[in-house]
């Protein structure tokens, strides 16, 4: 059996140059604004076992400056802060993904998945696309989980440039559909789930105009991806990233993919297959089960998942013959190439580290929130959207904005007018699209890090379907404030 020569699970060094100046500057002007804005903080209670604010509570506190040494070293910091689990849990998975992909493609498991399911598909692929991407838009738009799902990047990318695309239309199938999906959400409790229950609505109430609203982003998605897919297709050198995919292209072109078939014929390769394929239907599996099932803890869910890909990668390696030794050098090479992709994710965390340590997220809800109150309820609505999206910068985690500004927007909507189930809307607008637009989404570099599309390139490539979800979003709303969405 012929074995991979190098891996292509790799960070370009232009990418990672790229990536790491922007989330630098973005590190001190967040250290700078800890020296501007007052510092303040609201009272917690706990609800429900879980932590949120006390509306009307919010009050000045002493000047919380953050050194300007520790703007920097809040990259070491987050280890130790107070989101550390969510940190170590993210490194690791970075690292298991890596190693894991490595293995599988030095042992040509990936190319003979992608080999399989390219000759498969040749001849239909655009109904390919829309199968994939309405699948991948369902998953997180009915259930939430979107970050166990990141490692169908890595099959999803190779397979687009098998088909004749680039990277970016398989970031498109994968990474943007995923997002997407989480936004367009229907009953996914992250978002929505956790915020009715805070505003006591009924859970899952105003289902109907939410399914409307996420075929409508299924339909702009699709038609966003296939449009630049079939632009490509008649003119290769259109792509955005037609140079940087030179090594992918060659690995993964359709002549070289379909000679890989043959291996499936192998024993070796077929027990490989099923056995990866094992471990990755239990992680989804497990993380369906945990969105589902109210006895198991959802942050365990993410952990399990990182696992099973490793022992999938691990085991798939052996089943090809892989020794101790050279299984080893591919599990510690695959970490080594991801270690850029770690300093980015950590730079990333640190920026909402030195936030809260300044004690001014607090304040950045108060004076928004003053504002929201003196205004009628389309402008209102607006402003919750806008502010959701501010705050998206510097809090990633969509239950953990529902926690911190629910209680203070829910009886600011009552005193204005405007329904609970419209404000819920514009968070949900507001929390999901902008996660594939800010330098500071984790889950954005972590897949970008897998691929050879650089940040600023990717920013170039979706402007206009952010821009194209901002105008739907805003659509929706203004149609739920003219109805009066409900029940309240």
């Amino acid at each position: 059996m012929k074995t991979a020569d190098k891996s292509t699970i790799k960070i370009g060094a232009r990418s990672f140059l790229t990536a790491f100046l922007i989330l630098f500057a973005l590190m001190t002007v967040t250290g700078i604004l800890t020296r501007i804005i007052p510092s303040g903080e609201y009272d917690r209670v706990v609800y429900e076992s879980r932590t949120i604010i006390a509306d009307g509570s919010y009050h000045s506190i002493e000047k919380q400056a953050v050194p300007v040494y520790r703007w920097y070293t809040s990259v070491i910091e987050v280890f130790w802060g107070e989101n550390r689990l969510t940190v170590i849990v993210l490194v690791l998975f970075i690292s298991f993904l890596g190693a894991s992909f490595t293995i599988l493609e030095r042992g040509n498991v990936l190319s003979t998945i992608i080999s399989l399911i390219a000759g498969r598909f040749a001849k239909r692929k655009y109904l390919l696309m829309a199968a994939i991407m309405l699948l991948m838009m369902l998953i997180t738009s009915l259930i939430g989980s979107i970050e166990g799902l990141v490692p169908v990047v890595l099959i999803i990318v190779p397979l687009s440039i098998a088909l004749g695309w680039d990277s970016l239309v398989g970031l498109g199938m994968s990474l943007l559909a995923l997002a997407f999906g989480f936004s367009a959400a229907i009953t996914n409790y992250f978002t929505i789930g956790v915020a009715q229950t805070i505003a006591e609505l009924p859970l899952f109430s105003g289902t109907w105009l939410r399914i409307i609203f996420f075929f409508a982003a299924y339909g702009a998605t699709f038609f966003f991806v296939y449009s630049y897919a079939k632009k490509i297709e008649k003119n290769p050198e259109k792509s955005l990233c037609y140079n940087e995919d030179r090594e992918v292209r060659e690995r993964y072109s359709i002549e070289n993919i379909l000679k890989d078939q043959y291996m499936y014929e192998e024993a070796s390769m077929r027990r490989a297959i099923w056995w990866f394929a094992g471990c990755i239907l239990t992680g989804f599996a497990f993380m369906l089960a945990a969105a589902l099932v109210p006895v198991i803890p959802n942050n365990i869910a993410f952990p399990i998942v990182a696992i099973l890909f490793l022992v999938g990668g691990l085991g798939a390696g052996r089943f090809t013959g892989m020794k101790g030794k050279v299984l080893a050098g591919h599990f510690r090479s695959g970490i080594l190439n991801m270690l850029p992709g770690i300093i980015l994710v950590l730079m990333a965390m640190s920026i909402p580290h030195v936030m809260t340590s300044g004690g001014v997220m607090d304040t950045i809800l108060f004076r928004a929130s003053t504002i929201v109150a003196g205004t009628n309820i389309y402008t209102a609505v607006i402003l919750v959207y806008l502010l959701t999206l501010i705050l998206n910068f510097f809090i990633s985690s969509a239950s953990a904005k529902a926690f911190l500004m629910m209680p203070i927007l829910i009886p600011l909507a009552d005193m204005i007018g405007l329904t609970r189930q419209t404000v819920i809307l514009a968070f949900n607008f507001g929390d999901g699209f902008s996660n594939m637009f800010y330098p500071t989404s984790a889950l954005l570099l972590i897949c970008l890090g897998f691929t050879t599309v650089g940040y600023t390139k990717w920013i170039r490539w979706t402007m206009k379907a952010q821009l194209m979800m901002f105008t739907l979003s805003l659509i929706f709303l203004f149609f739920a404030v003219a109805i009066g969405f409900g029940p309240f």
